[in-house]
């Protein structure tokens, strides 16, 4: 109760502050960031002084999915119910003109009832810190975010769940092998007015920090970068391509697809019934890399009016650390929403999603999943949505708790963001 009782406490007191809770180059948690990617950017400045923003997001979902698989390792039986509710609670604060910080701690989570940091950062859009008008040709164009962050890999991290934030995700669960990583490191980017985007970026590639030499925690590094087009070519049209990189040398244990300690929305799935305990990423697949990690993703999205289609095609390859050689794993989706109504407050919208793996054993293995779904803004802030989802396992070896597996229902999920 004492999270429960601390988060209404900051709601209660957002509310004397409510007349003016805009920050320079932020994107906005409630229907205005739909569709929002890197944080904008732009000259102007409304800062007059130091200015904490307080918001935060809580979803709740009521899920009725079925599972099954060959038979020879028994699954755990699932029914119909609702799921531990999420919260999150956010700091953003305007520091000084042109640099934000942001705070996200998980209030509960699947993974962790308790509440967790999940990371800070900070944004710095001018350098008049340093002096007044400092190099402020450049920084016109340039955006720089340091600290322990979630990292610009990719473009699905900037539509998928983060625990309670939930509002930009036109469906429930994210995808199959879900690129999503926390590490301490820092992101230059360069967004120019035609469109034209690019970042680079360096972090200690660790989700876990440690200083000991011992298991050799204190070695290692990842490399970023990304490059892409985003221009709003008409009223009804915008087009957004970018390819991006991520690439570790050595690194002890790399949580590129295992970082989420919030867990998958989808509970209790494909889950082994003499295991003790619960799998919080049931539902996704995880490679198993953890070291010498070559990840590249590419994203297209196309708006036209109310209709808008987002895909993803992303190969990666890497090693776990008793392999010697690398194997190889390919992701593909596309989703397509159309948003209609009155502001487009309501969608609709299906998606596609493919794993095709080579596993640690040497098995070639497939992941497919389809999602079907439907959202009804209320308010900007509140969001009712559904999804039938059908995800099916291919090809995995005899006695595998996942050979012939499967999966599918229906979860309703309701979000409220601010």
């Amino acid at each position: 109760m004492k999270p429960i009782i601390l988060f209404l406490a900051f709601i209660t007191g957002c509310g004397l502050y409510a007349q003016n809770r805009n920050l320079d180059n932020y994107r906005q948690p409630d229907k205005k960031g739909i569709n929002v990617f890197e944080s904008p950017k732009d000259t102007v400045s409304t800062f007059d002084g130091v200015k904490v923003r307080i918001g935060g997001a809580f979803a709740l979902q009521y899920q009725a999915l079925d599972n099954e698989n060959s038979g020879i390792t028994p699954l755990k039986e699932i029914g119909y119910n609702f799921n531990l509710a999420t919260a999150n609670l956010d700091f953003d604060v305007a520091l000084y003109d042109g640099v934000n910080l942001h705070l996200r701690t998980y209030l509960s989570s699947r993974h962790h009832p308790e509440p967790y940091v999940k990371g800070g950062y900070l944004q710095i859009d001018k350098l008049d810190f340093v002096s007044e008008g400092f190099m402020e040709d450049l920084m016109k164009n340039t955006t720089i975010k340091i600290g322990h962050m979630e990292n610009n890999y990719g473009d699905t991290h900037f539509r998928r769940t983060d625990n309670a934030q939930a509002l930009f995700n036109p469906f429930v669960g994210n995808l199959i092998m879900d690129a999503f990583t926390t590490e301490v490191g820092a992101e230059v980017y360069y967004q120019t007015e035609s469109g034209f985007l690019g970042m680079v970026g360096f972090s200690n590639g660790k989700l876990n920090q440690k200083v000991l030499k011992s298991d050799g925690s204190t070695g290692g590094a990842a490399f970023l970068a990304k490059l892409g087009y985003d221009k709003q070519l008409s009223d009804d049209l915008r087009l957004r391509l970018t390819g991006s990189l991520y690439n570790t040398g050595y690194a002890q244990n790399v949580y590129l697809y295992t970082a989420d300690r919030a867990g998958s929305r989808y509970y209790s799935i494909m889950q082994d019934a003499s295991a003790s305990g619960d799998n919080f990423r049931s539902g996704r697949f995880d490679p198993g890399f953890k070291n010498k990690i070559t990840a590249i993703m590419i994203n297209p999205f196309v708006k036209y009016g109310g209709l808008e289609f987002f895909g993803t095609a992303e190969i990666t390859s890497g090693r776990s650390m008793a392999e010697t050689d690398r194997r190889k794993t390919q992701q593909y989706a596309g989703e397509l929403i159309y948003r209609f109504g009155e502001s487009e407050n309501l969608y609709i919208g299906t998606r596609y999603n493919t794993v095709n793996a080579e596993l640690a054993g040497g098995d070639d293995v497939n992941i497919n999943r389809f999602q079907a779904g439907a959202g009804w803004f209320m308010s900007k802030n509140i969001l009712m949505k559904a999804e039938y989802v059908n995800q099916s396992y291919k090809d995995y070896p005899t006695g595998n708790l996942l050979e012939d597996g499967k999966f599918k229902g229906l979860v309703v999920e309701a979000v409220i963001s601010f």
